[in-house]
């Protein structure tokens, strides 16, 4: 046995050479993006060439230059990615036409009954799917894993020809060619040199990722199935959710940009390269559902709004998932407004399952099991009862990562309470298959969200369940319990309701600017999936291996995302003319706010509670009224530069964006991010008046009269001028103004309201949301 003298050097040296590791894998240098704005000139050979002077400048010699970049953005803005030294950036942020140098980050993922349950359904003839040829000729870009090819999802079959100003490529690699793409999936890139660059050459060989765009995660096929997918007929996961499973737009074609990679997420340097190269691929849409939990990064600071900035001055409608980390306010990302950003709400399927007691009482949880054996009683164990040697009650109450003892867990089902320090259906499952449990038990907050578990049965109960298992295994020396059969049930529960795990607004960055935008189904969602993310898994209850999955169900803001992109690429087919911001702007004033029963919705959280535009923006999607909204609050690029001009960023990085300063006029800065012609108006700060001003566009009949009806805030008197908005062959555009009058005399919290315009044909809705300030009070 080594001297206690020698083991402590050992250690010593050890913990050295781990820390000596630990600074190599951060490296010395790090992947750059170099944002220059606004393209000078449509020569991207000749844009090429001035980053290479800039870096040339800098390093030295082109040689040196040549070396260091990654890639050159010039299709949609112009920039670079560079490897280079912190100092080495700090000196180049400073050179002429240089906006912003940011450094490399690394997003994350947000992870069919759906479409029916919005009305989209091929058989109705005034339905949007009908009238939009189902999405024909548009184009939905997906950045994300990547895509299975093989996937029935993915057949061209009865597709329309390409459309000629389609410039994209389908680029080849590790188990992909140019045969895999066909006409649903016209295009394919992969970019992993952001990736590398900080974290190091990819070694495919372990079977985990493939350096191309085929997927290995699951995600981007799930998403691009979801907004486009061809039509499946009896697709289910391992006999669940059985149906018919298709895209919103089954009609339009996708683009696959590749950029996240099973082994450690989606570099910010690839996500702007991708942007970049669909800008000049020609897409209609581009959906994605990625993006970083807050804090929220300043919007040049944001490869996400800086690539999503300049597809929109291309005329592309860009929807992002609005983050899973809910139900906390001021937890929602993607918050540029120029961004749509979706949250993610429930359908009216559940998956129930019966647990059957020793004592012959049942009671119902949800699960995705459909495994054998399931009708047989087993021990039944309380995690808390048995913690681990290295572990504790409060842990394995949880069952955290390590806590439960083996011997006293396997052959057994564990019951488990969701705890303060850890929340997850999917660690208390992994804990449990560990120590070879054979089912789990998992209490938690009401939810509509099920967790998908292969090895094991997992049925998830609420703490009124949860309590009652807890007080028969108090009453019988041996407890037992056995499950039956997971089924699928429709209709049996009110939604839409919004998930719990969907982040909230306000936005933390921009107050003013109402975010999420819009919500849609989100939670229990069947689509295609990567049968390679399927690892080897084996049933603990019949000791057998289960097949790969080709179709999966999933739940997160991600899934919501690909639903509005569907709808979006419907509506451009519908509408080639109208703007991003129109057709944002017809989404959220014609959606709705009530569940299939005339009952205002309501957002999981703790408690539940009557849901609010903080939860759902305008509310839940409604496609086919999005059709013909009647009126639409439009915008232009000159808009969103005079938002930024009024959040403090300088001119002369404005004027390097847009080639347009920033305004000269005094007080530019007052109210001007109120008055950006958003479908919402937020006040978050009201002291006593304030008058806002909004302008909307005729889309319906040429000759229409709009009556203004106000659900005013509680708290606010709120008036508007002109209360009637009169519309002829000559008047397309009116502009209004809405002022508003604090009643309040103590700091208040938000309240919510709406302004209605209508008419016989149309109700076009914006929120009102009013947060009052006592001015006295504060400062006096």
């Amino acid at each position: 046995m080594a001297s206690p003298c020698l083991s402590f050097i050992l250690l010593l040296l050890l913990l050295l050479l781990q820390q000596s590791c630990s600074v190599v894998s951060r490296r010395s240098t790090n992947a750059y993006i170099v944002y220059m704005g606004e393209r000078p000139h449509d020569e991207p050979e000749l844009i090429k060439e001035t980053h290479h002077e800039i870096l040339t400048n800098l390093l030295g010699s082109k040689e040196a230059a040549k070396e260091s970049i990654l890639y050159h953005y010039k299709h949609g803005f112009s920039g670079f990615a560079a490897v280079l030294t912190a100092s080495q950036a700090k000196v180049i942020a400073g050179f002429h036409g240089v906006v912003r140098v940011v450094p490399n980050t690394i997003l994350s993922i947000q992870t069919t009954r759906s479409w029916d349950f919005l009305h989209v359904n091929p058989h109705s003839g005034n339905g949007i799917l009908s009238k939009s040829g189902s999405g024909f000729g548009s184009i939905i870009g997906i950045i994300d894993t990547g895509i299975w090819p093989e996937s029935e999802s993915f057949r061209d079959k009865g597709m329309g020809k390409i459309p000629s100003r389609w410039r994209g490529k389908c680029q080849e690699g590790d188990q992909f060619n140019r045969s895999n793409c066909n006409r649903k999936i016209i295009g394919a890139r992969w970019y992993i040199k952001g990736y590398e660059a900080d974290f190091g050459k990819l070694d495919p060989s372990g079977g985990v990722e493939f350096l191309s765009p085929r997927d290995a995660i699951g995600h981007g096929t799930h998403t691009a199935s979801i907004a486009a997918g061809s039509l499946v007929e009896n697709a289910s996961f391992r006999g669940l959710a059985r149906g018919s499973a298709r895209g919103g737009a089954p009609s339009a074609h996708l683009a696959v940009y590749k950029v996240c990679w099973s082994t450690g997420g989606c570099s910010s340097v690839d996500v702007l390269a991708a942007f970049d190269d669909a800008v000049l691929d020609g897409v209609d849409v581009l959906s994605v559902s990625l993006g970083s939990a807050p804090p929220l990064t300043a919007y040049f600071d944001d490869a996400l709004a800086i690539g999503s900035f300049h597809a929109v001055a291309k005329g592309i409608s860009v929807v992002c998932s609005a983050g899973n980390s809910g139900p906390y306010p001021q937890t929602v990302i993607n918050t540029a407004p120029w961004i749509i950003s979706v949250a993610a709400s429930t359908i009216d399927r559940a998956f129930p399952t019966v647990i059957t007691l020793g004592n012959n009482r049942t009671f119902v949880g949800q699960a995705l099991y459909t495994g054998k054996n399931v009708n047989k009683f087993y021990s039944f164990v309380y995690g808390e009862n048995i913690f681990s040697s290295h572990s504790d009650e409060d842990s394995a109450r949880g069952c955290d990562t390590g806590s439960l003892n083996a011997t006293l867990a396997r052959g057994n089902v564990v019951l488990c309470f969701q705890t303060r320090y850890q929340r997850f259906t999917t660690t208390a499952i992994t804990a449990v298959q560990r120590v070879g449990g054979v089912g789990l038990v998992f209490v938690k907050s009401p939810s509509k969200d099920v967790t998908p578990s292969a090895g094991i049965p997992c049925i998830e109960v609420d703490l009124i369940t949860g309590t009652s298992l807890l007080t028969y295994m108090a009453s019988t020396r041996k407890p037992m319990i056995k499950f039956s059969h997971t089924r699928t049930k429709v209709g049996l529960q009110s939604s839409p309701a919004v998930a719990f795990f969907s982040s909230r607004g306000p936005s933390s960055l921009s107050p003013s600017v109402l975010k999420p935008d819009i919500a849609a189904p989100g939670v229990g969602i069947l689509a295609a999936w990567s049968p390679a993310s399927s690892s080897l898994t084996t049933d603990q209850m019949t000791q057998k291996e289960l097949p790969p999955d080709n179709f999966k169900i999933e739940s997160g803001t991600s899934m919501a995302c690909p639903h509005v992109s569907g709808i979006v690429a419907l509506l451009n087919s519908l509408h080639p003319t109208w703007s991003p911001a129109a057709i944002k702007s017809a989404l959220i004033t014609t959606a709705t706010v009530k569940d299939e029963y005339g009952l205002h919705a309501v957002a999981e959280g703790a408690p539940y509670k009557q849901a609010d535009p903080f939860d759902y923006g305008g509310g839940e999607v409604d496609p086919n009224k999005a059709m013909n909204p009647g009126l639409i609050y439009d915008m232009g690029m000159k808009d969103y530069l005079h938002f930024l001009c009024s959040m403090g960023y300088n001119s002369s990085a404005i004027l390097l964006i847009s080639n347009s300063p920033c305004p000269k006029t005094r007080n530019r800065n007052r109210n001007r991010d109120l008055n950006l012609n958003l479908p919402s108006i937020i006040v978050p700060n009201l002291k006593k008046s304030l008058a806002v001003s909004r302008t909307v566009t005729n889309v319906g009949p040429e000759e229409s009269v709009y009556i203004a009806n106000v659900q005013a805030p509680p708290g606010t008197n709120v008036r508007v001028e002109p209360w009637i908005l009169s519309f002829n062959s000559t008047i397309k555009k009116m502009k209004f103004k809405v002022f508003f009058f604090s009643q309040k005399r103590v700091l208040g919290r938000y309240s919510f309201g709406n302004l209605l315009w209508e008419n016989a044909f149309h109700a076009v809705r914006i929120p009102l949301i009013v947060g009052t300030i006592n001015a006295d009070l504060l400062y006096g």
